[in-house]
């Protein structure tokens, strides 16, 4: 999983995130930095509510949050999701000694986790 750094500087750099079932997210500043929580059907909905994304909790009785504004989250995007962002620029991922490295027609990134790796790419590839 990419780190929460890694998903601030994607988000900061202009990657948009269209909410849908598996995307992972986090809500940061409020205490609940390591809690990963996972759009879903049944549990965690996204909802358009007056012209802007809302993510509600649908059956979260131990604490009191029942939505959040899409804008107050980070998304945590996964593997494939991160090579779609990289398109022609990617040429491939392989295992190295220390983890993981992803080759771009220009550079490699390389990082403990193949997902930090494909954001490590992203990230260079936005200049950000």
């Amino acid at each position: 999983m990419i780190t929460i750094e890694q998903a601030g500087r994607l988000r900061k750099a202009g990657v948009l995130w269209a909410p849908a079932a598996g995307d992972r997210f986090v809500v940061p500043d409020r205490e609940m930095d390591d809690d990963v929580f996972v759009v879903s059907d049944m549990t965690v909905e996204v909802h358009d509510y007056q012209g802007s994304k809302v993510i509600g909790f649908n059956g979260t009785t131990e604490w009191a949050l029942d939505s959040i504004e899409q804008r107050e989250v980070v998304w945590l995007p996964r593997e494939e999701q991160l090579r779609a962002l990289l398109g022609e620029h990617f040429r491939k991922l392989e295992a190295v000694p220390d983890g993981y490295a992803v080759e771009l027609t220009d550079s490699m990134h390389r990082a403990d986790d193949a997902e930090q790796a494909y954001a490590a790419a992203v990230i260079h590839l936005l200049g950000a």
